[in-house]
């Protein structure tokens, strides 16, 4: 594919004002990756200090509610989102999926509420250990995109500002990593499905893979075909974890 790879910094419920050093190391090694894309996700609170210490690399949120604004105590909007200079949102993460009940449904009215705020959208889809046990892998992770991106009159905006993680819940933060073979299999039947809703606005989508993304296993993961990038968790909580996976996709095939 032509675009450049993507790699997302998600520091997830991490991080402190103290972490704007490592933010600010990455956005200063983003001049020797011109051909990276690069982005962290920092906690809501620690936002806008992100945005204001890096010039260099995009910066997102890791939720959004679907209403622009109202009486949602604890939420936050995706117009707040790009208010504050966020230039994209993740949206359908395992850990949102599991921990607030999230469903596809959800995941679609707050991506659809994301593009309309003019922010970039990262929907994250995978399967768990036991669907991946049971042959049903690649069912699941389909029935999730069908569900989960938006379409209709959308589809050709969408796919602008979409990116696709996928992400298998029984790797994430476990330490295990997906066989690259299964990592490509996958990534086929996203974009098979990708290409049955988007037609041929779907080869603009970046479909990055997740789950214990590290220095050591980036460079085969990313050279991949198919793979655009990845959404790395616990090794973008430091500069010195996570440029060596940037370094990795500035060279893929190394």
């Amino acid at each position: 594919m032509s675009q450049r790879p993507y790699i997302v910094g998600n520091w997830k419920m991490n991080g402190s004002r103290a972490m704007l050093s490592e933010a600010r190391a990455v956005d200063r090694a983003a001049q020797r990756y011109p051909d990276v894309e690069i982005a962290l996700a920092p906690p809501f609170p620690f936002l806008g200090s992100v945005r204001e210490a890096v010039t260099a690399i995009g910066v997102g949120g890791q939720d959004c509610h679907t209403a622009a604004k109202g009486a949602h105590t604890g939420d936050v909007s995706a117009a707040m989102l790009a208010d504050i200079g966020a230039d994209f949102v993740i949206l359908g993460h395992s850990e949102r999926r599991r921990d607030h009940g999230e469903d596809d449904a959800l995941v679609r009215a707050k991506a659809e509420a994301a593009l309309a705020a003019g922010l970039g959208v990262i929907i994250c889809v995978g399967e768990t250990l036991e669907e991946r046990d049971a042959g049903t892998a690649e069912a699941v992770v389909s029935r999730q995109i069908e569900g989960s991106v938006p379409a209709g009159e959308s589809a050709a905006v969408a796919a602008s500002r979409l990116a696709v993680a996928y992400e298998p819940v029984w790797a994430i933060g476990t330490g295990r990593v997906a066989a690259v073979e299964d990592v490509i299999a996958m990534h086929v039947a996203v974009r098979v499905r990708l290409a049955a809703i988007f037609g041929e606005e779907a080869e603009k989508i970046r479909i990055l893979y997740g789950g214990s993304v590290n220095g050591e296993n980036a460079a085969s993961l990313l050279a991949a075909p198919g793979v655009g990038g990845a959404l790395v968790g616990g090794a973008s909580l430091t500069a010195d974890a996570f440029l060596p996976i940037v370094a990795a996709a500035a060279q893929p095939e190394g």
